[in-house]
């Protein structure tokens, strides 16, 4: 029996909590009030007596200046993230909102900068009640040091990054990382760890959700857990980015030994975690999409910035190159009963190079780059990347033709196409 609890669940359950501006801030606050009582052990410990002597008023100084500078700076913090997210969002697109709070640095600062405030209120607190003892009070003033060190370097990387985040570039290096990361997991596990579709040649029956939404995370373990229990194969029929509604089933399941009626698929819908929005974990194109609607928001002409556009298409070109790298895939399926469809090649250049080549057909520079971009997945030695790259190489031609007017033009995208001697 597998464990209900993946390593793959417990990814996407960290990730969603990464997304939570309270979740570190909370952790550190009560690291700092752990520190701050952890202070008075040294005070009956065996070398209590060979501390050296220090000055209370000097260690109430330090915590008093720490605590009314932390408390300015994070909320000068809290604004300037707020603005930077704001930025991500009228700037790029609303969709990579999710990566850019899950900054780390600004994450990280945001909590070192509470901490510290917390952590100094509560000493202050503790010294002017006469809590520690000598020992006690000089173990104070070291961790008072640490924390002002920590605060002064975190503060010098914190500014260097909020002035790139929420930036264009900044957020499109942002999506792109974690579309590499979805790639890659489904490069190497392009059934999840589950078995081909065509393995599955008897008739099933349709399971149908009763939330509608969109598929964010498939729980392998616990649907195999299942499928085993009721003796049965089950063949996913929404991967993570589907939509969900009353007539899009999430799953067949071809029974092996019993009837349909007589099981309960609780556990196999459960197995299924539904959410209002996609997220870039497991669907590797959403994050085409979201690269896609960068550049798309470049191009309209209230931007008018080709320049991202063509940053977005070499993105995208390094993105679908990884499919044709080697694969490390597990030489036995680790979930025998469930059967997964494998995302279409041409399906992911839809959601790539649609909105480019529409938006930007009357760009010149864009559509000369879009070409060369996707000559380049043209020569990649897989049949399916090459068809679905001339596909759209002839279709980006088509429409910049049909929305072109100069010649010089006209003569400048057919030789970047490549065809120029043969129209």
């Amino acid at each position: 029996m597998n464990s209900l609890i993946s390593l793959d669940r417990l990814r996407f359950l960290f990730n969603r909590f990464s997304e939570r501006l309270w979740v570190r801030p909370l952790a550190v606050c009560f690291l700092s009030i752990a520190a701050v009582f952890a202070a008075k052990l040294i005070d009956g410990s065996v070398v209590a007596n060979q501390m050296p002597s220090i000055a209370q008023d000097s260690v109430e100084t330090l915590l008093s200046l720490l605590a009314s500078s932390m408390l300015v700076i994070a909320t000068f913090s809290v604004g300037s993230m707020v603005s930077a997210y704001a930025a991500a969002s009228s700037s790029a697109t609303p969709r990579a909102f999710s990566l850019v709070v899950a900054d780390d640095v600004s994450q990280n600062a945001l909590s070192t900068f509470v901490g510290a405030f917390i952590f100094s209120v509560v000493a202050l607190t503790a010294v002017k009640n006469a809590f520690y003892n000598q020992a006690g009070l000089f173990s104070l003033f070291v961790l008072t040091t640490i924390v002002f060190a920590v605060v002064i370097l975190t503060f010098v990387r914190w500014v260097d990054n909020i002035a790139r985040l929420g930036r264009v570039g900044s957020t499109i290096e942002k999506v792109e990382k974690a579309t590499e990361n979805a790639f890659i997991r489904r490069r190497d596990k392009p059934r999840l760890g589950g078995i081909s579709v065509s393995d599955i040649t008897s008739k099933g029956v349709d399971v149908f959700s009763p939330t509608i939404g969109y598929v964010q995370h498939i729980d392998m373990a616990t649907l195999q857990d299942w499928a085993q229990r009721v003796d049965a194969h089950v063949v996913v029929s929404a991967l993570p980015g589907t939509l969900t509604t009353a007539d899009k089933p999430l799953a067949s399941v071809h029974m092996l030994s019993s009837a349909l009626s007589n099981i309960d698929c609780t556990g196999l819908i459960k197995s299924f975690h539904i959410g209002h929005d996609r997220t870039f974990e497991d669907d590797p194109r959403f994050g085409l999409v979201t690269l896609s609607e960068i550049a798309a928001r470049a191009l309209s002409p209230a931007v008018n910035d080709p320049g991202t556009a063509i940053k977005v298409t070499g993105s995208l070109v390094r993105l679908i190159s990884l499919i044709d790298q080697p694969e490390q895939t597990e030489s036995k399926p680790k979930y025998d009963r469930i059967a997964i469809p494998e995302v279409a090649l041409q399906d992911m250049f839809d959601d790539a190079f649609t909105a480019i080549a529409r938006d930007g057909a009357g760009v010149i520079e864009v559509c000369i780059r879009l070409q060369k971009a996707l000559s380049s997945l043209e020569s990649l030695n897989n049949k399916e990347i090459k068809k679905a790259a001339q596909y759209h190489r002839r279709l980006a031609l088509k429409r910049a033709c049909n929305v072109l007017d100069i010649e010089e033009d006209l003569i400048a995208i057919k030789k970047a196409a490549r065809e120029d001697k043969s129209m």
